[in-house]
């Protein structure tokens, strides 16, 4: 990175996403060219979005990434949702971890996943024991003494890695949930952790315009047991995520319509308990940098009302 910074403080600005803040979650920041990536996350910044959220995978080196969208802010948090613990070593994540926060000042959030079963099994390798190997991975963390747990949040969907979480990291960023998963969250988190639930996002006022959008970046998530087990964990049926989803289930994971639905699926993820909410804008193209759409959204999201 090529700014300087002040000392490292004990972790990073954890308070800057609390108060009902919101993100935007975005593959096109992580896959689009880097001079690209930086103005666009230059924007996101004037904007007045608290946080910007990447993918860790996606293909190229996700720490990089991270640090040129550091670089190309000055207050904003930049995270990773997250960080696959199968693909990559503790040592690595905690230097290239302990080395963006202290060049941002604090403003980089690293979250940690154990990934699906299918993914880690086509890199070759065993999906054994997913808890297991996060309390492995955590403690080859703590032991290393570069990050405090104050400086990672955790990919938590079923109540046994909430728990861990809960006792581990600063708290939670869930992906493809409900309200009723954030306030589940909250209940075994308590008052103190981080809630950071992502809501998938399509500007779109027609109903089979909009389903058709969700659905085509649905589909692969619906192929990850990890997902579907929860999903139906929350009420879902066995139909709902069968093929492409049911429209209840793009209904219920997606906030498609105008600006106004954003704003009171929003709420409804404030009020189950959420701290933040990142906000995943889907387009046609899942690598699309929809600076548009953000800029819509920034402009009819009154922040303090919600």
């Amino acid at each position: 990175m090529a700014k300087d910074s002040a000392p490292r403080e004990q972790g990073p600005k954890r308070a800057e996403l609390r108060g009902r803040t919101v993100g935007i979650w975005s593959v096109g920041l992580r896959r689009c060219e880097e001079p690209l990536a930086c103005t666009a996350a230059a924007e996101l910044e004037t904007l007045g979005f608290n946080a910007i959220w990447i993918p860790g995978s996606s293909g190229g080196d996700v720490f990089d990434r991270s640090a040129a969208l550091l670089d190309a802010t000055s207050r904003i948090t930049v995270a990773i949702g997250v960080v696959n613990i199968w693909m990559h070593t503790v040592n690595e994540v905690a230097s290239r971890a302990d080395e963006l926060t202290v060049h941002s000042g604090g403003r980089f959030l690293l979250g940690l996943g154990a990934s699906h079963a299918p993914l880690v099994e086509r890199a070759g390798m065993a999906y054994d024991s997913p808890l297991r190997k996060m309390a492995e991975f955590l403690d080859g963390l703590d032991a290393d003494g570069r990050m405090t747990s104050d400086e990672r949040v955790l990919a938590a969907l079923g109540p046994k890695m909430l728990d861990v979480a809960g006792r581990r990291a600063a708290g939670v960023h869930p992906f493809n949930v409900t309200p009723e998963h954030t306030a589940l969250a909250r209940d075994v988190l308590g008052p103190t952790a981080l809630v950071a639930p992502e809501l998938k996002v399509v500007l779109e006022r027609d109903p089979s315009r909009a389903r058709a959008i969700a659905r085509a970046q649905l589909a692969p998530h619906l192929q990850l047991p990890n997902y579907v087990r929860n999903l139906i964990r929350l009420g879902l049926r066995e139909d709902d995520v069968a093929g492409t989803g049911s429209d209840r289930l793009v209904d219920s994971l997606v906030a498609w319509g105008d600006e106004a639905v954003v704003s009171r699926r929003l709420r409804d993820h404030f009020d189950a308990g959420a701290d933040h909410v990142c906000l995943n804008v889907l387009t046609d193209n899942v690598a699309d940098v929809p600076v548009a759409e953000w800029k819509r959204l920034a402009q009819a999201i009154a922040l303090p009302s919600l």
